[in-house]
């Protein structure tokens, strides 16, 4: 099979378990039917949870509050 974007043949690997086409020219990556969910499901169970999101704060009007923008020491060290 020929790469359309640059006329290459295309080489046929496995990852996880699904064939895929790639170009070695151009790394462009062709998918079959059903390819692309696959290996969307197989990453998803092999996926850590998403970390918890933080809690916003509210100011005494029921806004948020603004954070306040410390200096570059502040992202070095603890205070």
């Amino acid at each position: 099979m020929k790469c359309p974007v640059d006329g290459s043949t295309l080489v046929i690997t496995d990852r996880s378990g699904v064939e895929i086409d790639y170009c070695p020219q151009c790394r462009g990556v062709w998918l079959d039917r059903g390819e692309l969910d696959k290996i969307i499901d197989r990453n998803s169970m092999s996926a850590p949870p998403p970390p918890p999101q933080q809690q916003r704060g509210y100011d005494d009007r029921g806004g948020y509050k603004k954070k306040k923008r410390g200096g570059f020491l502040e992202d070095i060290f603890d205070f």
